[in-house]
């Protein structure tokens, strides 16, 4: 009897050791093979807490759950131990740290160029998706040069110089409807853009490259009729994108989650970030079947000092705290799929994204 038992011990600690050797085996060949494209989400605002509330509210388990790999990134910035979205963006756009408020800059305002243009300039697709204006401060940190966020109808000038091949978003107003008369959107048709206002028009455009402006400023938010929209966007960004056999790059915000956080609303919070998980979902799909594709998440910031104080897992209830209205300094996660996502494990400074990427890429700056 006794050494029956200790047999199926064995058998046991055998089938548990195989079954972890099989699971390691599985992540280093998820990790492992050439990086050619590379989706990169950026949850703004979205902190670990933000990511626990929406998996316990949307009960099933979210797309984030299917990440093999997770780290976290350090968000300070250049002048503030509090980032904000200006510099957060910038960090992970030019791997440089810079001071709150500035896009695309150096704190002594010289230009950092970005992931986004090095990449173009390296022969690869190029696209940025946000549910927020497309000049706001995170799309803009990877595609502009400006001393001061705010200057929207600046940022917008810098579509012109062709560094995207695809853009998703709001913000027509800052291309059409501008100070100084210009109409932008017709002199990026004059560079052969397909330039379209509706979610009907994005969907059939056939041109490889897209400029579509979905508002005027900003999109609702999801409670607002926006619901799986973002997904829509994704799916076309990469459809176009994809098109090019040198790979490509493509940034996707979901700007709400902080609008929510600001706001000290977990409902709006945890309905932008399950929102956002759907989009997730598709680029995810798209690498599982690519097997080149490199998909991370992470955020710029937290936002709202958020603690999560009670809660039912099984009926989808959450109570919270908010600590603030504004950014914290904590740390955010990163979540990563594919080849190369090994890499992204760990505590990095927010800086780090700009070279993993380019070497994982094999491209040099």
């Amino acid at each position: 009897m006794k050494l029956k038992r200790k047999h199926l011990i064995l058998l046991s600690l055998g089938i548990v050791l195989t079954g972890s050797l099989l699971l390691l085996a599985l992540r280093n060949e998820l990790s492992s093979g050439k990086t050619k494209n590379i989706i990169l989400f950026i949850g703004d605002g979205m902190g670990v807490t933000h990511v626990t509330a929406g998996i316990t509210v949307n009960k099933v388990p979210l797309n984030l759950q299917r990440f093999p790999y997770s780290g976290f990134s350090m968000t300070q910035s250049a002048d503030n131990y509090i980032t904000d979205s200006a510099a957060g963006g910038t960090a992970i756009a030019c791997g440089v740290k810079t001071n709150n408020g500035m896009i695309g800059l150096n704190p002594d305002g010289s230009v950092a160029a970005s992931i986004l243009e090095v990449l173009h300039e390296n022969g690869l697709a190029t696209g940025l998706v946000s549910t927020s204006s497309i000049t706001h401060a995170t799309p803009a940190s990877f595609i502009a040069h400006n001393s001061s966020r705010g200057n929207y109808e600046d940022i917008a000038l810098h579509f012109l110089n062709g560094s995207a091949d695809v853009f998703i978003g709001g913000g027509e107003n800052h291309f059409r409807t501008r100070a100084d008369g210009r109409d932008l959107a017709a002199e990026l048709e004059e560079q052969g853009f397909d330039l379209v206002y509706t979610l009907e028009d994005m969907k059939s455009s056939a041109s490889d490259k897209l400029g579509a402006l979905l508002a005027e400023v900003h999109m609702p938010r999801e409670s607002e009729g926006r619901t799986g929209i973002l997904e829509k966007m994704t799916k076309k960004a990469i459809e176009v994108l994809s098109r090019r056999k040198n790979g490509f790059f493509l940034m996707i915000e979901g700007s709400m989650i902080d609008w929510g956080a600001h706001a000290n609303d977990l409902d709006y919070v945890t309905s932008e970030l399950i929102d956002m998980d759907r989009a997730i979902g598709v680029a995810l799909d798209f690498a599982e079947k690519d097997g080149q594709t490199l998909v991370v998440i992470t955020a710029d910031h937290e936002t709202g000092g958020l603690s999560l104080t009670g809660g039912n897992a099984d009926e989808g209830e959450v109570s919270a705290h908010f600590g603030t209205t504004d950014h914290s300094g904590s740390m955010v996660p990163i979540f990563s799929y594919g080849p190369g996502a090994a890499a992204l494990s760990g505590i990095h400074d927010n800086t780090f994204f700009f070279d993993t990427f380019l070497n994982l890429l094999k491209i040099r700056n």
